[in-house]
């Protein structure tokens, strides 16, 4: 094991999958001679030469468009947006052409392109740049979606992402990239699709994904443990696909449901999670499934209003003594 950064973890994995596959090429603004918005591309320039780590210029639809054009000729892009909030610029080339090729073209085409980037809010940098768009993208057919919540998933599953056939949107929680974490040594990969359990435990179930998981699950179930109050903590990790199995074993067990998400409830992803548990584990449960969600607002920008605006322990050890009857 080695403790890495969430950003080195990435960078370790695209290092990794570059030297393993010449086919895998990096782009995106900034990620050649600056090494990255947020350094995740740190010396890749150096040892893979500006034709695989390439600087684009600030037009995120065109940049998109050229990694699905080059994903179809057989390339492996790595199509880096400075943020996610950017890439709503881009979402015509991920939804109506990467999500669709393969269908439109009669399975004879596949785009194996990842885009990934910051996701979520930023610390104090107010509406336009602090919104979670998991929800966004899970919605088209055709796409996956990841969001990794810590160093060794985020390495295990952008190498996975990398070796995907199909596209991928990988969403990296942005106040994540300085956390630390174990990460296993040699070859690490997470398979697409399959949840961790975080923390055990008989009493409830907590359902989160990306920054929640340290940031905000993992002090509410330490705080409940010490009331006498264990929690299964279920890190979703893949979005889209969904863990269903591992959702469902859980709220056998435990027979009450939290879920924590970062972004806003109203069409957020985690009634989509609530809808799935209330159609297919409804016998198991002797309570209302709740959820724990960003406020329906447009983010402040001043710190006091982005944490009040955000999902945090005391909203979540509240949501869990709801469900019990407490």
């Amino acid at each position: 094991m080695a403790e890495l950064t969430y950003r080195d973890a990435l960078n370790q994995a695209l290092a990794e999958e570059m030297a393993r596959d010449p086919r895998v090429f990096v782009m995106g603004e900034e990620v050649a001679r600056y090494n990255g918005a947020y350094k995740v591309t740190q010396g890749l320039l150096d040892k893979f030469g500006s034709a695989r780590v390439v600087d684009a210029p600030i037009s995120e639809l065109g940049f998109a468009g050229l990694g699905v054009g080059a994903a179809m000729m057989g390339l492996r892009p790595v199509i880096e947006m400075m943020t996610w909030n950017f890439a709503i610029l881009a979402m015509d080339q991920i939804v109506n052409n990467a999500a669709k090729i393969r269908h439109m073209s009669g399975g004879q085409l596949r785009c194996p392109i990842v885009v990934r980037g910051p996701n979520g809010a930023g610390g104090r940098l107010s509406s336009q740049h602090s919104q979670a768009l998991e929800a966004n993208y899970a919605h088209f057919p055709g796409l996956i979606v990841l969001a990794p919540g810590t160093p060794a998933d985020a390495k295990g599953l952008l190498k996975a992402a990398i070796r995907s056939d199909s596209p991928v949107v990988f969403m990296e929680a942005e106040l994540l990239y300085g956390l630390k974490g174990e990460v296993p040594d040699g070859e690490h990969v997470v398979p697409i699709g399959k949840a961790d359990f975080k923390r055990r435990g008989d009493d409830v179930t907590i359902i989160t994904w990306s920054r929640m998981v340290s940031a905000v699950v993992q002090p509410a179930a330490a705080e409940l443990e010490a009331a006498g109050i264990h929690a299964d903590v279920i890190d979703l990790r893949s979005i889209k696909p969904m863990d269903e199995a591992a959702v469902r074993e859980s709220v056998a067990k435990t027979n009450r449901v939290v879920i924590v998400e970062e972004g806003w409830g109203y069409a957020g992803f985690g009634g989509h999670v609530a809808d799935f548990i209330q159609r297919e584990c409804f016998d198991s449960l002797d309570a209302p499934v709740l959820r724990v969600h960003g406020h329906d607002v447009n983010m402040g920008y001043a710190a006091n209003l982005e944490r009040l605006t955000l999902p945090s322990v005391q909203r979540v050890v509240a949501a869990v003594n709801q469900v019990l009857y407490r």
